[in-house]
């Protein structure tokens, strides 16, 4: 299935369903497809990419269409992340902000030990989540200037 073949075939299920969670999932699928179109890739770049939507094996008629595409979305954007470098906006913000939260409870329990423990751990949460995001937004900033994000 070739990049274009992939872009009608979500438009199409796009059209087909009133289902706003199955409509998000279809137009990530849409922007990474679009973006990819729009990059300068080699001939067996495109071949690999178009290898990798092929064995996704997308056409097969699915009973939950929400959750097989989401996880082929997320196959795809391993794959494009494995193989590329390229990355979905945000992606190193969401994770040094769930990674920051965590670290953050483990920091608050030792904190809390000296003082009041549900203050310690609210403190040690809250310091995570900027942490994080302040280490995520540099990441994604980084990332963007050097062209690997979709």
């Amino acid at each position: 299935m070739t990049l274009q073949e992939a872009n009608n075939f979500f438009e199409i299920l796009k059209t087909e369903t009133t289902i706003k969670s199955e409509i998000k999932v279809y137009e990530k699928f849409l922007h990474i497809l679009t973006e990819l179109k729009n990059r300068e890739f080699s001939k067996d770049e495109i071949q690999s990419i178009e290898t990798e939507i092929e064995s996704l094996n997308l056409k097969s008629n699915p009973d939950n269409r929400k959750k097989f595409f989401k996880k082929a979305l997320s196959k795809f954007e391993n794959y494009l992340k494995d193989t590329f470098s390229l990355t979905s906006e945000g992606y190193y913000t969401n994770l040094s902000v769930s990674l920051g939260m965590l670290f953050g409870v483990v920091a608050g329990v030792l904190i809390g030990e000296r003082f009041e423990k549900s203050m310690g751990i609210a403190f040690g949460i809250c310091m995570g989540l900027f942490i994080g995001a302040f280490i995520g937004r540099r990441k994604d900033a980084q990332a963007k200037a050097a062209g690997n994000m979709l």
